[in-house]
């Protein structure tokens, strides 16, 4: 397993090399976007892509949700300003779902068996453990719906934890709807200069449908 774990490593490097190899001025310039947060920045460079703009932002966002920073606000307004409100948000969950995702499986794959070796030793954390893998679901759920909670904590703590594959996902894709929706419709009328708050309000009720969801779907031991 640890030849296996050094070889994935290995591979992310080569990734890496390769795509500097094949574009060298492509890695710069998104390190050099990502250090200075700028919305309005982020989202020409976004543009300038044509045709190409919704692709990229996907894995754009996608890589910065599984590095965990800067924060998603960025990327999910950015969006928002380029493509809309409803279609920047959705574009917003699906990347940024799919790149907590991956986040979680090369945590899990690097760092769970460690994990479960100090677990073992203590009481508490097995407990913890234990309770993370029978209500994980609706814990994970309600913490990813809390806007601005760092992203990479909750990858990191799921991945740690005893909480399967299938409920971090469901649970990061359903939580990150109302979370999303909150930050970027407030960081787009900030820069737009927008006071309507009828959107954040149908955002909170959708929040409160969901966790009603969570909840039935928590009782019903995860058969819905």
């Amino acid at each position: 397993m640890r030849l296996v774990k050094i070889i994935a490593a290995l591979l992310i490097v080569v990734l890496f090399l390769v795509i500097h190899l094949i574009a060298p001025d492509f890695i710069p310039e998104i390190f050099d976007l990502l250090s200075r947060g700028d919305i309005k920045d982020t989202a020409e460079y976004i543009k300038s892509y044509g045709s190409m703009a919704i692709v990229f932002s996907f894995l754009l966002t996608l890589f910065v949700n599984a590095l965990g920073f800067p924060p998603a606000i960025i990327f999910s307004t950015a969006n928002t300003l380029i493509f809309g409100i409803f279609w920047g948000i959705t574009l917003s969950v699906i990347a940024e779902t799919v790149g907590v995702t991956i986040s979680f499986l090369l945590l899990r794959f690097f760092f769970r068996d460690s994990a479960k070796k100090v677990i073992a030793k203590s009481k508490f954390l097995s407990s913890v453990d234990k309770y993370s893998s029978e209500k994980g679901f609706i814990v994970m759920l309600i913490a990813r719906m809390v806007p601005y909670v760092p992203s990479g904590l909750l990858n990191a703590v799921g991945a740690l934890s005893a909480l399967n594959l299938r409920d971090y996902f469901l649970a990061s894709l359903i939580g990150k709807f109302p979370s999303t929706g909150i930050e970027a419709i407030i960081g787009h009328d900030m820069i737009v200069g927008d006071e309507d708050k009828t959107r954040i309000v149908v955002v909170v009720i959708f929040a409160v449908i969901l966790i009603i969801f969570a909840w039935l779907y928590e009782k019903r031991g995860h058969r819905l």
